[in-house]
């Protein structure tokens, strides 16, 4: 493989006789993938190598075609070429088409397949920490691509209900519609809101309370939060769960959480549970039993800190 293609200045020695792959985006200096799947290597006793891989914004498509021409056998997909990964794969699993996102590209029978992991992710990092989702009542944050990717896993775990509410409320019923087979199919209340009208059914008291609520907005990523101060009095319980996507630092929605007495968490677990989704798809399954992604979590939070 040319190794020119990785970010990162790579020894030609180095990738001899390993299994090559490697997260595609722009900008990806700061991506934590290559240290994750590094772990999960090690732990499962893989010769593989994971890299870093800076396409072109307007380069996605060849950058990836010349990945897997070469040899490549797997590539996670971050910002901002999710959706272009999505057109590029030949085949989607369910999670992808619905999501119309990709995260997870491999090559299988001749062809690309997709995946979307983040949803999967995020349900695996709950659960590990002690959410139940079945019954719960649940509130998304946002209706962009991060909320549409986990909506389907969240569905899947049969709560009793999901709103979605975003400052644009079309966009929020638009997203509603999209899953509303899905969530018919497994008996859950999905519905869409504004912000504004959110705020005002919750000091009503029509709506009741939230016990899990998930921040999926880009908020966090440019030190605000994406609801008030006295939404956040409404909505914060200590009874509630407050999750945010972003992870590597304690964000204001977090701090909102935390003043009203919930407990919270960033998505750094999201971001290692995904991975470990990726790694079983390409390395397979049977590995489930080998990797420990909250082992490799754990050790992240102490590198990161």
């Amino acid at each position: 493989m040319d190794t020119k293609l990785f970010y990162d200045q790579v020894d030609p020695a180095t990738i001899l006789g390993k299994a090559c792959y490697a997260v595609v985006g722009n900008p990806i200096g700061h991506s934590l993938s290559p240290w994750i799947h590094q772990r999960f290597a090690e732990q499962a006793a893989q010769a593989m190598y994971y890299g870093r891989i800076q396409a072109p914004v307007e380069g996605f498509q060849a950058t990836a075609e010349a990945f897997f021409q070469q040899g490549g056998r797997g590539l996670n997909v971050t910002i901002p070429f999710k959706l272009e990964a999505c057109a590029f794969a030949k085949q989607l699993t369910a999670h992808a088409q619905l999501a119309g996102a990709v995260n997870t590209l491999w090559q299988a029978g001749g062809q690309i397949n997709g995946d979307n992991t983040d949803g999967l992710g995020l349900v695996r990092d709950l659960d590990a920490q002690g959410i139940e989702l079945k019954g719960m009542k649940i509130l998304i944050l946002g209706a962009g691509g991060a909320a549409r990717g986990i909506i389907g896993p969240l569905l899947a775990q049969s709560p009793a209900a999901v709103m979605i509410a975003n400052r644009s409320p079309s966009k929020a019923k638009q997203l509603a519609t999209l899953f509303a087979e899905l969530a018919h199919s497994v008996g859950v209340a999905l519905t869409a809101e504004s912000s504004e009208d959110l705020v005002t059914q919750v000091s009503s008291g029509t709506l009741g309370q939230f016990d899990l609520v998930i921040n999926a907005t880009a908020a966090s990523l440019t030190v605000l939060s994406p609801i008030s101060d006295q939404a956040a009095a409404q909505l914060f319980q200590p009874r509630t769960f407050a999750y945010d996507l972003v992870y590597g630092k304690p964000t204001p929605f977090m701090q909102q959480a935390l003043q009203h007495g919930s407990r919270v968490s960033d998505g750094l677990g999201m971001l290692v549970e995904q991975a470990a989704a990726a790694f079983l798809i390409w390395r397979g399954a049977t590995f489930s039993s080998t990797i420990n992604p909250r082992q490799v979590l754990a050790e992240l939070r102490h590198v990161l800190a």
